[in-house]
């Protein structure tokens, strides 16, 4: 499965680097290694043969179909042709550690939003299939499939609006789920909607998809589940789902946090690894013996990721299947169960 990563803050911004490259668990360290603290235990109704044989399927995987950082500056707003901060996305059909030219953009690049993806591709490796896809103001990105999709891509686009479907350039899955989040989110891309209509406009998406395989696929095809990890934000909120529609299987992991921010954060004493907090400032002649902030200082913020990227678990929280994720503006952060009947109202 592929992996992501997404930070949220409104006052606290993250270096990139510090974010995706320096933990030993960084998003670009799980091209071929996996930390899922508590993700294998107390199942309901799952054998420990069903176990192991999941926790093997987890950890074979490597993600190394491409990589995609997308990140929100002002530029636009400084010179008047938007209202605040837009995306920036850059793109690599390479995995993060082939490409010097992500590691040059996440060394010298803040953002108080990022949304970070490598993939291991169900599709064609090409740039376009890449995460995160941006619409506007938007992001979205994917962990796992839509089973049979071949057999519901025609339908799933012709319900998409023309704008979204114009604005789909892949061949995945992935975009075209976004496509249909984007149709039922709205027209003005620009915009920010409420915190309320992007979980509506997800729950639809997710619920199409469904009613689609319903429909479409033969019976013995219908019980195939989706593995549905979809992550979406306007800059200033947003919206996670784990989900998979099976009775027993659980989707791909996902944990979140509002704490490991600034122990990812070398301005603050602690360490991703554990490491001595005086390693983080002491990176040459100009910054030796200057001082940390104090963590409590540290921003509001949250995290949503495929795995832990800190030594700290009990920072992180297992995201319960067929849950989403709401934060809002303030960095309040809510669960909410997913409504897959929410496309029928």
């Amino acid at each position: 499965m592929c992996r992501w990563f997404a930070y949220i803050s409104n006052t606290e911004p993250c270096l990139l680097e510090d974010m995706l490259i320096r933990p030993q668990h960084a998003l670009t360290k799980q091209v071929n290694e996996h930390y899922l603290p508590g993700l294998f235990h107390h199942i309901p109704g799952e054998t420990y043969q069903q176990e192991q044989t999941e926790i093997k399927l987890r950890n074979i995987l490597h993600n190394t179909d491409g990589t995609g950082v997308g990140f929100y500056t002002w530029t636009r707003d400084e010179y008047g042709e938007a209202v605040g901060a837009r995306p920036m996305v850059y793109k690599t059909i390479q995995p993060p550690a082939n490409d010097p030219n992500f590691r040059s953009v996440c060394e010298n690049t803040s953002a108080l939003c990022v949304f970070a993806h490598i993939r291991m591709a169900t599709s064609a490796v090409h740039m376009y299939n890449n995460h995160p896809f941006a619409f506007g103001r938007h992001l979205f990105m994917h962990n796992g499939s839509v089973a049979n999709f071949t057999a519901i891509q025609r339908e799933v686009a012709a319900l998409m609006s023309p704008k979204a479907h114009a604005a789909v350039q892949g061949s995945t899955d992935s975009e075209h789920v976004a496509g249909l989040y984007m149709t039922y989110l709205g027209e003005d891309w620009e915009r920010k909607y409420p915190l309320v209509e992007m979980k509506r406009a997800m729950d639809r998406a997710i619920g199409t998809v469904l009613r689609l395989q319903r429909k479409l696929l033969p019976k013995e095809k219908q019980a195939e589940a989706n593995s549905l990890n979809l992550c979406t934000t306007d800059g200033d909120q947003l919206v996670a789902v784990r989900f998979r529609n099976h009775p027993i299987e659980q989707p791909p992991s996902l944990y979140y946090s509002t704490k490991a921010g600034a122990t990812l954060n070398r301005k603050y004493p602690d360490h991703p690894d554990g490491e001595a907090g005086e390693l983080n400032w002491d990176v040459g002649d100009g910054f030796k013996g200057r001082k940390t902030k104090n963590t409590e200082d540290h921003g509001a913020h949250a995290i949503v990721a495929s795995e832990p990227t800190t030594y700290k678990k009990e920072d992180w929280i297992l995201i319960d299947k067929n849950t989403a994720v709401l934060v809002d503006e303030d960095m309040n952060v809510t669960l909410e169960p997913v409504n897959v009947d929410a496309e029928t109202e």
